[in-house]
């Protein structure tokens, strides 16, 4: 009820009193402070609700065919509905289970990993209403957790196997110690997905034991829009850990871009995946299998797009992959440029970052610390570090005047830094699920895409300078103690150089 309601109805009951007699014109008093203060209570209530769903900072104004989302973003808030905390950031699965629901026709999702299960109820649902629902996994996370047998749990990885122990406590709803099959329906996404008959496939459907990663992160809803991003369908990816209720899930991104031009090109790359699904026939086309893509050029609402899907042949020229397509445009910042990055190991690209120093940019970096004192990681490049990888090919890319601007983000402990993003000169941005490394130019599955758009880089440089503000610069004394041995000392440490290889190559 507002004021104007409010002021209507007093009008109304003013008249009505005048007809009454003397003795019930008292109770008009309590029903003018009845009206009153419902009015008040119905405008404390609503100014409770805003200030639930706001944040510390306002929101910026978004693009009107392109939307931002940050699952830390400090201008919006929400509830977490598998833990039941209030926190900052944006839903990042309620944008996702938002569109799915608004699908009538058709909707591709290509993603690495799909646990949640309030997002697998909403694509069950999509295709029990008839909506086209396709879906493809990376093969190492197609099965659900109800499936793995016990001496399969025992085979699994330490990594592995802590997150089916968070699984398990993750799907425990009555905290008995045992999992029912109604807690395992309610809370096992992939389960739900396999027993409402929603069409999947991994990568294994091209024949094959799975090449390099399906690193897809994205969804193309009735070809009209496209969802995609850095999250994965994971509590850790977008909400946190479940047992671990201070983490706010690994920073990431997502974008929603409304242009069925757009739409027509994720689609083309699904399609490539897809073939005749799970009908059998191997002719699905995964990773180098599939023919190289060139890079694609496209406006909408006046911002101008650039889009390339990954893996290119080895033998492709580099200004054609999707790291030649980084390079070209740090090649043209003219005053800043700023990196958020999970992992970030491709020579070349740091080399172009050094030329453009050279030209007075002024560069700063954030990497994961998990990946930025990695004997094979740029990073060491731009602290003016020798790495394992100079000693090996017999060639320095050590920087000149190594930077000071350098470092990790420092994250509640339990959260990674997933971005794979950049913004140059505060109105280009480069996003997508491609990390910067060599496998993911020539093995992974993965999407990459640059937008030139003041409105859209607005969000990411707000992101990154939240980031920056509580950031560690420089290497680490260790990394300092490790690097300054001699080449012929670590060339020769084989086992370290051979760790370093398998990381890289599953990024």
């Amino acid at each position: 009820m507002g004021f104007s309601t409010y002021s209507r109805l007093r009008h109304q009951l003013r008249s009505l009193f005048r007809q009454l007699p003397l003795r019930q014109i008292v109770f008009r008093q309590i029903i003018y402070w009845l009206l009153f203060c419902s009015v008040i209570a119905l405008i404390a209530i609503a100014a409770n609700a805003c200030q639930a769903n706001s944040g510390i900072v306002p929101a910026l104004p978004q693009h009107p065919n392109i939307q931002v989302f940050f699952n830390q973003n400090q201008a919006s808030r929400y509830t977490d509905p598998y833990r039941n905390i209030n926190r900052l950031g944006d839903n990042l699965e309620r944008v996702l289970i938002d569109n799915v629901n608004k699908s009538k026709v058709s909707l591709d999702i290509a993603v690495q990993e799909l646990r949640l299960p309030n997002i697998a109820k909403a694509i069950a649902e999509a295709k029990l209403r008839g909506v086209n629902v396709r879906l493809v996994l990376e093969n190492n996370y197609s099965k659900a957790w109800s499936e793995f047998t016990p001496e399969q749990v025992e085979k699994m990885n330490v990594r592995d196997r802590d997150r089916y122990k968070e699984f398990q406590k993750f799907a425990d709803l009555n905290n008995d110690g045992r999992l029912s099959e109604d807690e395992l329906d309610r809370r096992d996404g992939l389960r739900l997905i396999k027993l409402t008959n929603v069409p999947w496939i991994d990568d294994t459907a091209d024949g094959s034991k799975g090449s390099g990663l399906m690193h897809h992160k994205f969804m193309v809803i009735d070809d009209q829009a496209v969802l995609f991003g850095s999250p994965n369908y994971t509590m850790s990816d977008i909400h946190g850990d479940f047992t671990r209720p201070d983490t706010r899930g690994n920073a990431n991104n997502l974008l929603r871009i409304d242009s069925k031009e757009l739409a027509a090109k994720f689609k083309k790359e699904f399609n490539l995946m897809w073939g005749d699904g799970p009908n059998g026939k191997p002719d699905s086309l995964f990773g180098t299998k599939k023919p190289s893509r060139k890079i694609e050029y496209l406006i909408v609402g006046g911002a101008q797009i650039r889009l390339k899907f990954s893996p290119d042949f080895e033998d492709t020229a580099r200004e054609q992959t999707s790291n030649g397509l980084i390079a070209t445009a740090i090649a043209g910042a003219q005053k800043t440029v700023d990196m958020a990055l999970f992992v970030y190991s491709v020579p070349f690209i740091s080399t172009t970052l050094e030329e453009r120093q050279q030209s007075n940019v002024q560069i700063r970096t954030l990497v994961e610390p998990q990946f930025a004192y990695r004997d094979y990681s740029s990073t060491l490049d731009m602290w003016g570090l020798q790495s394992a990888r100079n000693c090996k090919i017999g060639q320095s890319t050590i920087w000149k005047q190594p930077l000071k601007t350098v470092g990790i983000p420092n994250l509640i402990s339990g959260d990674t830094l997933h971005h794979k993003f950049a913004i140059l000169d505060r109105n280009l941005i480069i996003t997508g699920s491609h990390n910067w490394t060599n496998a993911a130019n020539h093995t992974n599955d993965e999407t990459l895409v640059a937008i030139q758009s003041d409105t859209v880089a607005a969000h990411y440089q707000r992101e990154y300078d939240r980031l920056y503000q509580n950031v560690t610069l420089g290497p680490t004394a260790k990394l300092v103690q490790a690097t300054s041995k001699s080449c012929a000392e670590r060339v020769n440490s084989k086992t370290k150089l051979t760790i370093d290889a398998i990381d890289e190559s599953y990024f």
